[in-house]
């Protein structure tokens, strides 16, 4: 069921979300870094460093140092792309994976909890 939100309703919605992601033991990602990790596990892969920057508008360099933030963090991996040395492959990881589930999780329960309200 679709939900219409004004443009108050929409930024409560959005302050939430990230007011709870604040709050909690995850890790603190950066808007670009969240952007990056949501193309990488919800478009089809392969995902690389050059097809990320040429999506988000950005440079190589600047996914190359989110990604290694977020490497460290075991949320995504990179490996050489076997078949052309020069490419470089994003890869999922588990922890990536929970980590994006409980996003998924936190914008549902916020959603749900502005909708009682709007009700």
């Amino acid at each position: 069921m679709a939900v219409e939100l004004n443009t108050a309703e929409a930024l409560k919605l959005w302050h939430d979300t990230h007011l709870e992601l604040v709050r909690d033991t995850e890790p603190d990602l950066s808007a670009r870094q969240v952007t990056i990790l949501l193309t990488v596990y919800l478009e089809p892969p392969p995902h690389t460093v050059r097809g990320l920057a040429t999506k988000l508008g950005v440079t190589k360099p600047v996914i190359t140092r989110a990604l290694d933030s977020m490497g460290r963090l075991n949320l995504v991996n990179r490996k050489r792309d076997p078949s052309d040395r020069r490419n470089v492959l994003v890869q999922r990881t588990v922890k990536g994976s929970l980590f994006v589930e409980r996003l998924a999780d936190t914008v549902c329960q916020r959603a749900a909890n502005l909708r009682a309200v709007i009700a």
